[in-house]
């Protein structure tokens, strides 16, 4: 069984990739409590890293995930889901 959990480093790298915004790891870790919107990221760009999760890890995410508030909320359902389906 793969038990995967996506870090804050690749939440990181996905806001960068997905979305073309540059956050450091350490803070969004530290900030995690903090609405996407502190970091520059919409509701869009949210979206676009749903998608890329999806194609990554082949499996749909719920449909709420664009929803989350917070980097630690968003990580918190992937990670729950991925772990689901794992």
């Amino acid at each position: 069984m793969i038990t995967t959990e996506v870090t804050f480093d690749e939440l990181s790298a996905l806001m960068k990739q997905a979305a073309g915004i540059t956050v450091d790891p350490k803070e969004l870790r530290e900030s995690a409590g903090s609405p996407f919107d502190v970091f520059g990221l919409d509701s869009l760009g949210l979206l676009g890293i749903v998608g890329e999760l999806e194609n990554r890890y082949g499996q749909s995410l719920p449909p709420d995930s664009e929803r989350c508030r917070t980097p630690r909320e968003f990580l918190n359902l992937i990670n729950s889901t991925l772990t689901a389906g794992a």
